[in-house]
């Protein structure tokens, strides 16, 4: 005896509907991790691109003598990424500080303002700083890009 106007789903239907749903999410996930990774690349790629400007600019400033004579064994280059931000004083007579950085960006994988540096006397592939001067800056993550490449050569 069944009843005319039941209204509802059998176990068959409850089955086919979740299996879709099961094989649309395990679709959409990947496409969601790499969506995230590259909005991850392109942040460290900005925040490089930032402060790699602002070290050059710092260096074009001391070549030009704007901030008096250069340091000994700075080659014109900024001590630290803390002093991009906090301003070098210029020569002259008035009181004026240049900032080359608002802040030290986040690296977007790691998840802090730590970079690792290196200077002009450090070999290019060198993944610790000689301490002299600040040349370069790069990620101190071991993730790789998706050809092959690790983020901290980039």
């Amino acid at each position: 005896m069944r009843r005319r106007n039941q209204r509802g789903l059998t176990l068959v239907e409850l089955i086919v509907a979740f299996t879709i749903m099961l094989i649309l999410t395990t679709m959409a996930v990947p496409l969601a991790r790499s969506k995230v990774r590259a909005e991850r690349e392109r942040e460290l790629r900005h925040a490089l691109d930032e402060m790699r400007y602002s070290i050059d600019k710092y260096k074009d400033y001391a070549d030009a003598g704007l901030f008096g004579p250069i340091k000994q064994g700075t080659n014109g280059y900024p001590e630290s990424l803390e002093q991009l931000v906090e301003g070098v004083k210029l020569a002259g007579p008035k009181d004026q500080k240049q900032r080359f950085l608002r802040r030290i960006p986040r690296d977007p994988f790691t998840g802090n303002s730590d970079w690792g540096l290196r200077s002009d006397q450090d070999d290019p592939k060198s993944m610790s700083w000689g301490g002299q001067n600040v040349f370069d800056v790069y990620s101190k993550t071991y993730e790789k890009a998706p050809d092959g490449k690790p983020y901290s050569e980039w």
